[in-house]
């Protein structure tokens, strides 16, 4: 109930955990469009973690329509202020080429 009061105030950190709630049925029903909304919500705010777990979402297709190439960009977003979630996550597609071309050595930038 707290999550949500705060998360409804517009407080990104809750806007985050309240979507982890929401995308594994944790205290709430399992609800992975509305997970995916809070995430949106928080990324918007410029959250890291809410654009990593937003393109975790859309690299997935776990409540939006998959959309590879828009997961790259949430984790550039987060990626280029440092947070190393992100970074990972960006390394992880370029190595492979997913939502992107190919970048072995941009990969091996990202996760040193």
């Amino acid at each position: 109930r707290l999550y949500t009061q705060a998360a409804d105030q517009g407080n990104a950190f809750a806007q985050h955990d309240l979507g982890r709630c929401y995308m594994t049925g944790n205290g709430v029903d399992h609800d992975e469009k509305k997970g995916a909304w809070l995430f949106r919500k928080a990324a918007k705010q410029g959250s890291s973690n809410g654009q990593v777990y937003l393109g975790n979402c859309f690299l997935e297709g776990r409540g939006v329509v998959q959309d590879q190439e828009e997961a790259v960009k949430l984790y550039t977003q987060a990626s280029d202020r440092g947070f190393a979630n992100a970074q990972v996550a960006l390394g992880n597609c370029y190595q492979v080429g997913i939502g992107c071309t190919k970048n072995e050595e941009g990969a091996v930038k990202l996760y040193r």
